[in-house]
Formats: structure tokens, sequence, C-alpha cells
């Protein structure tokens, strides 16, 4: 965060901040786990609400799509592991979430801060998404993105 409190934004090019979270399972899980892959890791809000469902869901139904371009998907949320795995088996998500509980990952990627809440100003997760690379280096930052319709969006924009 700078003085003013918005969040640091990452711009392509740069080398994506490395992070270890706990998956729904418990299991730890590093972004060094994708290396020589490519890794969309998008931040989302909470789990298993309307906008972060459609978000999510929308990933699920292009997973094979993503994968046969070698990428692979990550979603962090602040939700705790327990929350993650009800979200992921209600919704039969088969990509990784991850729980970023106290924010660091979120901060470090400039996922939180200072945003517009109906029309007033807050302090919570920036809904955005991230392509790193194989070399680990961001290859794409997208912040502020709508839940609905961002998938399409990224996946043209990234030739998947």
């Amino acid at each position: 965060m700078t003085e003013n409190n918005t969040a640091v934004r990452l711009e392509e090019g740069v080398a994506a901040p490395d992070f270890t979270l706990v998956n729904a399972d418990g299991e730890k899980v590093s972004l060094a786990d994708f290396k020589r892959k490519k890794v969309i890791i998008y931040f989302y809000p909470k789990a298993d609400t309307p906008g972060c469902t459609t978000e999510a869901c929308d990933f699920r139904d292009s997973l094979t799509q993503l994968n046969g371009q070698d990428i692979a998907v990550v979603g962090i949320s602040p939700d705790q592991p327990e929350a993650l795995k009800k979200f992921s088996d209600k919704y039969e998500l088969t990509f990784p979430l991850l729980s970023d509980a106290d924010k660091t990952v979120m901060k470090a990627y400039g996922a939180f801060g200072e945003k517009k809440n109906y029309g007033k100003v807050v302090q919570g997760v920036i809904r955005s998404t991230f392509l790193v690379d194989e070399e680990g280096t961001i290859a794409l930052a997208k912040y502020n993105v709508k839940a609905t319709g961002h998938v399409a969006r990224i996946i043209k924009e990234i030739g998947a």
C-alpha cells in the first residue's frame, strides 16, 4: 500500500510475487508449483457470493480450453479453507482455490485496497486477474474486473 492507501499495481513484464498458501484441502500450494507453465491467478472477494460464483463457474467451464493451451487456473480469496472446500464442492470447481486470510498475497499483487462499493470508498478485495508466464513474469494484469463475461474477455485477450 502506498501512503494514500491505494494498492500498488503490478504491470506486465515484472516478476510475479511468489507465494505459498493453503488450498481447500489444507495443502500448501506455491506459485513455484506452476514453474514452466502459464497460470491465471485471479483474486475474488468471497466464496459462494453471486459475482464470485459466476466468475468461478466461468473459469471451471473454460478450464478444458485453458488447460489445452497449457494454462492452469488458481483462485485466491480471504476465505478460510473450510469455506473454500464447501464452495469448490458445491460448484464442482476443478482448479485450486487458495486461502489468503491475512491478505498478504493480495496486497503484493495490488488486489487489496481502496475500492468503490455501492458508491462508498471502502477497503477490500479488488477483483483482479493475472496471467503469469512460464518464466514467472506478469504477462497480463487486469484490475477492477467485472465478474460477468470476464473469463471470456481474458481468453480472447490471451488468444487461448
